[in-house]
C-alpha cells in the first residue's frame, strides 16, 4: 500500500491540511495509524485546518461519540470530506480560547466545526474551553449548549461559555459572584457630614445617608467614591484612607456584596445634586446624623460612622491607605495596594 502524508503520496488514501499564517504545530496521534503519521493542526488566533481524506481512510476512524459526535465510517460513495476547525489560542492552564471572530455564521457549519474540534482538543489532552459568541451570532449559543457548554458570564454585546473537557470536576472559574460598591464619608471644616437622601423606594429614603454608589469596570475604589460623591452633589474631593468594608451574601440576584467605607477630603462646598438620584444633599452636624433613629437602630451602619468618626473626629483610628505598584503576577500592570498606613 503506497500512503500520501504530508507530501509523500500512497495509493489508498490522501491527507492534507492547510493552515493560514501563522502557524504554532502541535502534533496528534490518529487511532489506527502507525506511530510516524501524524497530522499537525494550528492552535492560534489566526488559524483555521482542514482535513481532506478520501473514503477508502474512513476505516482508520472508527466511531467518535463523545456529547454527539458524528461516526465517520466508510461510504464508498462519497470521494472526499472536509472537516473545518475553530480558530484558537492555548492559554496558561492548559486550555483552549476560541477566536469569536473566527465562528462561522452558518450554524451547520458551527457545528461541525466545533464538534471537530472538541475531539482534537480531547486528543490532545486539552482542559478548559473558553467560547465568546457576540449578540451578532446569538443563534449559535443553542448549538454550543446542545454540545456541552455552559454559561459563564455574559456582558453587553455578549455571552461568554465554557466547556471542561477531563472527565472531572471542573476547575473553571466560575461566573462573577461580586458587586463592590463604595461608600463615602466627607466631612468639612467645620465638623459637617456631606449626606444626601435618595429618592429609591427603600427602608433608607427618607434618611440622610453617606453618598453610595457601585464601582464601574476597570475603575479603582477610591476613585469610584470620588466620582460618585462628584456626580451626586458636585462636590469635589480627594481620597484620605479606606476606614472598613462590609461584606453581605445573596442580595440583588443572589450576588454577593462589597461596600468600601472611604474617607474623602472636600475641595470644595457648593452642592449641585443629581435629581435623578437623590431628593436632597447638604452639609448636617454630626450629631444630629449620628442621633437619627435609623443609625442607632441599625447595627452595621451604627458601628461603620462610629469607625469614621473616630479616625475623622478622635483621631485614635488608622485605616488603609492606597499605594500603586506593580507586580509580576499581574503581568507588570499597576494596581492598588491597600494597608495600614
Amino acid at each position: 500500500m503506497e500512503t500520501a502524508f504530508n507530501g509523500s503520496k500512497h495509493s489508498n488514501f490522501y491527507l492534507q491540511h492547510s493552515v493560514k499564517q501563522p502557524r504554532l504545530t502541535t502534533s496528534i496521534r490518529l487511532h489506527g495509524f502507525p506511530r510516524g503519521f501524524l497530522q499537525k493542526p494550528t492552535l492560534s488566533k489566526s488559524w483555521n485546518t482542514k482535513l481532506s481524506f478520501s473514503s477508502a481512510m474512513a476505516p482508520f476512524f472508527g466511531s467518535v461519540q463523545r456529547r454527539g459526535i458524528h461516526v465517520l465510517s466508510p461510504n464508498l460513495s462519497t470521494p472526499e470530506m472536509t472537516l473545518e476547525f475553530l480558530a484558537g489560542a492555548e492559554d496558561e492552564y492548559n486550555g483552549i480560547i476560541i477566536n469569536p471572530e473566527s465562528l462561522p455564521s452558518s450554524a451547520n457549519a458551527f457545528a461541525s466545526a466545533l464538534r471537530a474540534s472538541l475531539s482534537v482538543w480531547k486528543l490532545k489532552g486539552k482542559k478548559g474551553v473558553w467560547l465568546k459568541i457576540v449578540s451578532d451570532l446569538a443563534d449559535l449559543v443553542p448549538i454550543a449548549i446542545q454540545e456541552g457548554f455552559e454559561y459563564n458570564h455574559a456582558e453587553p454585546g455578549y455571552v461568554m461559555l465554557t466547556y471542561w473537557i477531563p472527565n472531572e470536576p471542573s476547575m473553571l472559574p466560575l461566573s462573577p459572584s461580586h458587586q463592590i460598591g463604595i461608600g463615602a464619608f466627607v466631612v468639612n471644616d467645620h465638623g459637617q457630614v456631606l449626606v444626601v437622601k435618595e429618592k429609591c423606594p427603600c427602608r433608607c429614603s427618607d434618611v440622610w445617608k453617606l453618598p453610595t454608589g457601585y464601582i464601574n469596570k476597570g475603575e479603582d475604589i477610591f476613585s469610584g467614591a470620588i466620582r460618585e460623591v462628584k456626580e451626586e452633589t458636585g462636590v469635589d474631593t480627594i481620597f484620605l484612607e479606606m476606614a472598613a468594608f462590609r461584606h453581605v451574601h445573596h442580595l440583588s440576584f443572589e450576588q454577593s456584596d462589597l461596600l468600601f467605607l472611604c474617607m474623602l477630603k472636600p475641595l470644595s462646598t457648593e452642592i449641585t445634586i443629581d435629581n435623578k438620584e437623590l431628593q436632597a444633599a447638604k452639609w448636617l452636624d454630626m450629631d444630629e446624623f449620628i442621633e437619627q433613629p435609623f443609625y442607632r437602630e441599625d447595627e452595621m451602619s451604627k458601628k461603620m460612622i462610629e469607625i469614621c468618626v473616630r479616625a475623622k473626629c478622635e483621631n485614635n483610628y488608622k485605616g488603609f491607605i492606597a499605594q500603586q505598584l506593580t507586580s509580576k503576577l499581574d503581568d507588570d500592570k499597576l494596581s492598588y495596594l491597600y494597608y495600614h498606613g
